[in-house]
């Protein structure tokens, strides 16, 4: 792991960027020139005020946070809504630093967006990040604009290796990487309010039915994770021949869960795609 990183600013430090900025305050790495985050409000601004080596900006207070931010920073972390992404290059354009790294968190906010506000040499990188980045178990896709050199590209890995695993793609995968790795802390979500839902249909009080769900889910994606072992070899083991589970398996498959991810996957890259349009 690297020992350092540089300065970072993380402008609109709400969902996706203060779940970033948290994990790279608790991973422990040293920041050199330390960390800024914007919001709008003071309230915002206030929940993350007192993590350590972290100076919070409220832009109802001060109109020029993101201009302080980005004037010492090295690595700009752009995490506002997308539609507000243009303006907000624009507004810091002026002040960012010659070899300042653009970083996108924004879904659906192309590269060519980054270009036309900042310039084709900005040095841009778009990232689909996703939240379990907080306790540092992040799945982050980077796509590299033309003009981000390689040690770019290397520097922001190692900024997202800090609270997770990174993929490298090009940028006409990033959206369909987010159908998977974005989105899919809310599929997993779902998947235990269901089958906790099963366990209370069952006559289970909710306390017992949450825990037997939640903690099924983590100790079997914890196996799955120590194991090294491939997801469809683990269940065969837990599936014995005309047993309860095989049974459970059949009822699942039938109900063509293949069908239906796919399904789910690709509704949210159509939405992915109506973002970049502006729709």
């Amino acid at each position: 792991m690297v020992a350092s990183l540089p300065a970072l600013a993380f402008l609109g430090a709400g969902s996706m960027g203060g779940a970033i900025l948290r994990g790279v305050v608790a991973s422990g790495i040293e920041i050199d020139g330390g960390i800024t985050a914007t919001n709008r409000t003071r309230s915002k601004a206030n929940e993350l005020a007192d993590l350590p080596g972290v100076r919070s900006i409220a832009l109802e207070e001060n109109p020029k946070g993101n201009a302080d931010a980005v004037a010492g920073a090295r690595i700009i972390l752009v995490g506002v809504k997308p539609a507000m992404v243009p303006d907000l290059l624009r507004e810091i354009a002026p002040d960012l630093a010659p070899d300042a790294i653009v970083v996108s968190l924004a879904a659906g906010v192309t590269l060519r967006t980054f270009a036309d506000a900042l310039g084709d040499d900005a040095r841009a990188i778009r990232s689909m990040p996703n939240t379990p980045a907080t306790v540092r178990k992040g799945v982050t896709g980077l796509a590299a604009g033309a003009s981000a050199t390689a040690d770019d590209l290397a520097l922001v890995r190692r900024l997202f290796e800090t609270v997770g695993v990174v993929i490298e793609v090009p940028e006409s995968q990033i959206d369909a990487l987010s159908t998977i790795s974005g989105s899919g802390p809310a599929y997993v979500y779902l998947l235990v309010e269901e089958f906790a839902k099963a366990a209370i249909g069952m006559g289970f009080s909710e306390a017992d039915a949450r825990l037997m769900a939640e903690q099924t889910f983590i100790g079997a994606t914890a196996l799955l994770d120590a194991s090294g072992e491939d997801p469809a070899e683990l269940r065969r083991r837990v599936t014995s021949p005309k047993g309860t589970t095989e049974r459970a398996i059949a009822v699942l498959q039938d109900a063509h869960l293949d069908a239906t991810f796919a399904d789910a996957a690709a509704a949210a890259l159509a939405r992915a795609k109506e973002l970049a349009a502006g729709a």
